[in-house]
């Protein structure tokens, strides 16, 4: 008998893999830890999830090395990993590598070797005299790889004219062996300046003046880095201060870079009103009994949840438990994570894409070695490892930005409630407009309901009014960017040393361009969407794939040179206001005018200090912000969401319109709101106005029930995609077959139709919805369709199912 191990890889395969254990390894092979591992002619890196024996272990392959010194995830974990991979039937390998900290520590590459029968074929090669251009190429590569002996990277080839191909062709032929290796990286590190002198003199030069009052400012020390750029001085000064031993510089591994924001925005310790304070008592007793308990907190806009959480984090903390807080935008990391660190210290770690992977690796691990009680960050952060877990915080739970559209289609709220049933811990959702399945669940029972009814210290609510297009259009017969109510408003705020903010839900500066001669919009070379015209690039691109092209002279279809705009976005917006207020402070936040790293915080810096006066922006700027000096929002194209193929577009509409007009008025105050619409009569848009959740949920749930929509089915989305539309119709086609042979009385199917998108990234897409009255049935088919495609051939890749979807485009 041979000990072995199972090992979970990061490829969309259904299974796992076997390997054998090497005795100098055998100890530290426990479950949850990485090991690398040989697949095929690469190294890859895997995560164990079982011991074993077996008496056939001599043909198995070796594992090659184990990486931590701790297990990186802890049995719950990947008993959560197991569940999220059966529940969202996503691969074990792929579900696992979503909860891991990115492989910084190790690089892997692959080692090149001649074989036998490549030595003879070098010799036979160094024969001729007249080779042709492929022996010239084999010859080549044969050659560099017998003056090397091994050679680790592929890029060698590059070098060589026709390499790459030759690698391949001798592979192919036996004449080159290659197999995977890793090689562990060098940690990152950073210089540091320190001050040494005790003070800079009244006389030193304005550059050593200015170096000394950053590194005050910064407790002493800061990265070279960030000095150089603060101080607005050149690297040769800082040398000169060096030998002149007014500065130390030392290195340092790479700490996450952490935007931060001013200290005087974060808000102090409040005292807790009479709603809030019921609250954290209720939370606090479901704490002490250490057993799973959801909640709901649904408060208005303004109401102090914030302040809810950070009081139940503390609680959490007395008990000895830790916490997670996850938010829905990579921008409220910086604001709920400052928070937190003013309130915490260093016991916090913030987690979310943004970072650098040396930097998520850094945090993840801080978390891993029990140095963090609390954790902060977007839907990844509900895997961290943290060990007695307490508390979970979904704050803006309704956010579709909490279901990850790439395998493991997981949603991060729904992820919570398990990992917290999992540890035992609390799990509170909170939001002013809960989705409504979760409203649902707490009016049933199933979730404690906690209610915060009014805003903080009694502030009133926004008045919010609706602008009507139409009555605009026939008044100025203009359609400009923003109405003429909008524009008065905007005016009256500057006068007033006001700020504002301006929404609107669309990037770039037009929605998409068309020949005004024949119609044609210009279209997505791989999508069947039109392009999103962006001024300030002078291109047209597409937000769904990526392409991007200039913008034509003439029409490709008629020749005409009648290029039209249609529709204005956030960019046309903000040029649209600096014309009309050139002398305001006028910044945009959207996802084309934050790109650079730490952008966002600087952005929300200056306007929190009140350095911006409008601050225009995407649904970024709508949820969770809390700007005291904002009187006036106004939401432009406030109805551009009703017109989306979704049964969500009104939830969505009325989840918006209410989180945005929630940023007015948040101070001493009173704050204004005005909703621009072509619709103003739909009760998404009247009810968002008068901010009433309740009516607009029994009015949405009423429609829910009769459509047999969620929160009363459980629903699926099966899509059918491939390069060739011929193919992609027949797959749909046979798994029709299957579903209508197979198919469960109280299940409901609907299509294969064509996907509202058809086509996207080049491949041509149906698509099929399934309706359940029974969780459990739906799994079932879903499996069997699984274990039906397989049987007939039909590529994985080619079908993508999604549980539980948000997004049905």
């Amino acid at each position: 008998m041979v000990r072995t191990c199972e090992v979970a890889l990061p490829l969309p395969l259904r299974t796992t893999f076997t390997y054998r254990v090497p005795e100098a390894l055998d100890e530290g092979m426990v479950d949850g830890v990485r090991v690398v591992v040989p697949f095929r002619n690469r190294a890859m890196l895997g995560v164990v999830l079982g011991r074993g024996d077996s008496p056939d272990g001599a043909l198995l392959k070796n594992v090659s090395e184990i990486i931590d010194p701790l297990p990186a995830l802890s049995l719950r974990l990947i008993e959560l990993a197991r569940w999220i991979s059966n529940y969202y039937l996503s691969p074990i390998g792929e579900t696992l590598r979503a909860m891991l900290p990115p492989s910084v520590e190790v690089q892997f590459d692959r080692e090149w070797q001649i074989s036998e029968a490549g030595a003879a074929r070098l010799r036979d090669l160094r024969s001729l005299t007249a080779p042709n251009e492929a022996e010239s190429a084999d010859l080549a590569v044969l050659q560099e790889l017998d003056s090397r002996g091994i050679i680790a990277p592929d890029r060698i080839f590059h070098k060589l004219s026709g390499g790459s191909a030759a690698a391949t062709r001798l592979l192919r032929r036996g004449e080159l062996i290659v197999q995977g290796s890793g090689r562990h990286r060098t940690a990152r590190t950073q210089k540091i300046v320190a001050w040494r002198a005790p003070a800079a003199p009244a006389a030193a030069r304005p550059a050593e003046q200015r170096i000394h009052r950053v590194l005050v400012e910064s407790a002493g020390v800061l990265p070279l880095a960030s000095l150089l750029e603060a101080a607005h001085v050149s690297g040769s000064v800082v040398q000169r201060l060096v030998k002149e031993g007014k500065l130390v510089v030392s290195e340092e591994a790479l700490t996450p870079e952490h935007a931060r924001f001013a200290t005087d925005l974060v808000p102090p310790v409040n005292r807790l009103n009479t709603d809030q304070t019921r609250a954290v008592e209720a939370i606090r007793a479901r704490l002490q009994t250490r057993a799973f308990h959801p909640a709901l907190l649904h408060g208005v806009t303004g109401s102090g949840k914030t302040e809810v959480y950070l009081r139940v984090v503390e609680e959490t903390f007395a008990l000895g438990r830790t916490a997670i807080i996850l938010v829905p935008e990579i921008a409220l990391t910086l604001w709920i994570g400052n928070i937190c660190r003013a309130r915490f210290g260093d016991a916090v770690a913030v987690l979310h894409s943004g970072l650098s992977d040396q930097e998520r690796a850094r945090e993840w691990w801080r978390v891993r070695r029990q140095e963090v009680q609390v954790v902060v960050g977007t839907r990844s952060a509900v895997f961290a490892p943290l060990e007695n877990l307490g508390l979970i915080v979904i704050d803006e739970e309704q956010e579709s930005s909490y279901k990850q559209e790439e395998a493991p289609r997981y949603h991060g709220r729904d992820v919570a409630l398990i990992r917290a049933k999992l540890e035992g811990a609390v799990a509170l959702l909170g939001s002013a407009t809960p989705s409504l399945e979760s409203y649902h669940r707490a009016r049933e029972g199933k979730y404690e309901l906690l209610c915060l009814g009014s805003r903080v210290e009694n502030r009133p609510m926004a008045e919010v009014r609706i602008a009507d297009l139409r009555e605009d259009f026939r008044l100025t017969h203009k359609a400009d960017p923003i109405s003429q109510d909008l524009r008065s408003a905007i005016a009256r705020e500057l006068a007033a040393g006001r700020q504002s903010i301006v929404l609107i839900n669309r990037r770039g500066y037009s929605w998409f361009a068309l020949c005004r001669s024949c119609g044609a919009a210009i279209l997505c070379e791989n999508c069947s969407i039109a392009l999103t015209y962006h001024k300030k690039r002078e291109r047209l691109a597409c937000h769904y794939c990526g392409f991007s092209r200039t913008v034509p002279r003439v029409c490709a279809k008629c020749n005409s040179e009648h290029i039209y705009f249609v529709g204005a976005g956030a960019e046309q917006v903000e040029e649209h206001l600096r014309s009309l207020f050139p002398q305001a402070r006028i910044a945009r936040l959207d996802r084309d005018a934050v790109r650079r790293k730490g952008a966002f915080g600087l952005v929300l810096n200056a306007f929190g200090a009140g350095n911006i006066d409008i601050l225009v922006g995407t649904q970024m700027v709508a949820k969770g912000h809390d700007f005291h000096g904002v009187t006036l929002v106004g939401v432009a194209s406030a109805d551009a969401q009703l017109g989306f193929p979704d049964f969500r577009a009104a939830e969505r509409t009325f989840q918006l319109l209410t989180q945005v007009a929630g940023r007015a008025g948040r101070g001493a105050l009173t704050g204004e709101v005005i909703v621009e619409s072509y619709h103003p009569e739909h009760y998404a848009i009247q009810l968002a106005a008068l901010q009433d959740y309740v009516s607009f949920f029994e009015r949405e749930l009423h429609f829910r029930r009769l459509m047999r929509y969620p929160p009363f089915v459980a629903l699926a989305s099966v899509l059918v995609r491939g390069a060739k539309v011929e193919k992609a119709i027949q797959w749909s086609r046979q798994i029709e077959g299957f579903f209508e042979s197979q198919m469960a009385q109280e299940i409901k199917l609907l299509g294969p139709a064509a996907a509202p998108l058809s086509r996207l990234k080049g491949e041509y897409r149906f698509q099929f919805l399934l309706k359940s009255t029974r969780r459990a049935a739906l799994n079932h088919m879903l499996n069997k369709c699984l274990a039906f495609c397989a049987e007939k051939e039909i590529p994985d890749r080619a079908i993508l199912i999604d549980v539980d979807p948000v997004n049905l485009l």
